[in-house]
């Protein structure tokens, strides 16, 4: 009996030697597996996909239950991330391979505005000192004529000179040189020998003097109002002469190449799309714009017309520019860009067979009917979102990725 006991006590110890064995490193390996796995497990808000805590629990800002955050590919970058092949053709997301084609014709097409001519602006100023009675120009935007009547002012100076000259009149043979250097102060004060010679022959001291008008055109500025006091050469008024107005167009660096003083350009304007105005490309600025990389260049357009409104939108069109510097640049659909204040991002497919997708922040060129043309961030044969790319940047902000929201 006791040999029985003895026996079933060994085989007994040997069976739990055996099964440890056999099983304790499996199990081991397992909860090691399983720490790993929970160490490298990372939780996020589907409304806040900024959030990223290692342990559940709810979103510390909206207050919502944290989702597990989808462990990566090994194929797959920290900057990518990959969507199903169901939730592309139900978004339809749609890509397309960017670059030029080797048969496209060499033109280059440039975005700019229409600006007054300053060369042709003139700023009416006071030539004497005093107080605004009546003002004939009330908004901006009124034509005025040369000539014009334009304010009438009250001068306690010009009141004194009169009496100067009243005074210097009566003495004017006795006192030739003085009566002289009277009515030529009266003079440098633009008051004509008509004027002057009415306040002779009168006898009367006129108090509100007009101010007329010294160049025609549009009143682009008004500076005064009624009842103000102005002084000696102080503006009253800006006129800009719009019988001729510039185009001006911001160049990038790597365009400069095609563009030459002198060179032909088609302006179009969105309002009247089909008049086509041919005129020469005037002006080239020597300095590059450092907040915007880019030259101005402009030409000027005649608009005796007056089709030409300053502020308005036009395209230019180059013929026969260089090659090879055309050909630097690429152009995407305006769908494809999304824009975040000062940046510009576009969704990259990176594999393609595999849906996978990485953020790219790219610089944008000139715009026009087919797009915009990217200065970097892009290279030709890239494959990029063309269609549905805030459906993928929704889906980017919902795995924890680089976003429109999240840069990091």
């Amino acid at each position: 009996m006791k040999k029985n006991i003895i026996y079933i006590s060994i085989a007994t110890l040997m069976g739990v030697l055996v099964g440890y064995v056999i099983f304790g490193d499996r199990t081991m390996d397992n909860h090691d597996h399983t720490e790993e796995t929970t160490s490298h497990q990372m939780w996020t808000c589907s409304m806040d996909p900024q959030v990223m805590q290692e342990e559940p629990g709810d979103c510390p800002i909206c207050g919502m239950d944290l989702i597990p955050v989808e462990i990566e590919e090994d194929s797959i970058t920290s900057n990518q991330f990959k969507m199903t092949k169901n939730a592309m053709a139900l978004a339809n997301i749609q890509t397309t391979i960017v670059g030029l084609d080797n048969d496209e014709s060499n033109s280059l097409t440039l975005s700019g505005k229409i600006k007054e001519n300053e060369e042709a602006n003139a700023v009416q100023a006071s030539y004497f000192e005093g107080r605004i009675e009546r003002l004939y120009i009330n908004t901006v935007g009124e034509t005025v004529n040369q000539g014009q009547l334009l304010a009438t002012i009250y001068s306690p100076e010009l009141v004194a000179a009169q009496q100067e000259l009243l005074t210097a009149a009566s003495l004017k043979t006795a006192q030739p040189q003085l009566y002289k250097a009277v009515r030529s102060k009266l003079k440098l004060w633009k008051l004509s020998e008509k004027q002057i010679n009415q306040i002779e022959t009168f006898g009367k001291i006129k108090e509100n003097f007009p101010v007329y008008a010294t160049v025609s055109g549009t009143v682009s500025e008004k500076l005064i109002e009624q009842g103000d006091y102005i002084k000696q050469g102080q503006p009253l008024l800006k006129i800009a002469n719009l019988n001729t107005v510039w185009a001006v167009f911001d160049v990038y660096e790597n365009q400069l190449i095609s563009i030459k003083k002198g060179q032909k350009i088609s302006i179009l304007t969105n309002a009247y799309p089909d008049l086509k105005h041919e005129t020469k490309i005037s002006f080239i600025d020597p300095v590059v714009n450092t907040n915007t990389r880019t030259i101005e260049v402009r030409a000027v357009l005649n608009n005796k017309e007056k089709v030409f409104k300053p502020g308005m939108f036009v395209s230019g069109a180059l013929e026969d520019v260089t090659i090879d510097s055309h050909k630097q640049g690429i152009v995407i659909p305006a769908s494809a860009v999304l824009w975040t204040g000062k940046r510009s991002l576009v969704y990259v497919k990176t594999d393609p067979k595999e849906p996978i997708f990485e953020i790219r922040e790219v610089v944008l060129g000139n715009h026009n009917d087919s797009g915009y043309t990217i200065i970097e961030g892009l290279e030709n044969g890239d494959e990029i979102v063309t269609h549905g790319a805030f459906t993928v940047d929704a889906a980017a902000q919902l795995q924890g990725k680089k976003s429109m929201m999240n840069k990091e």
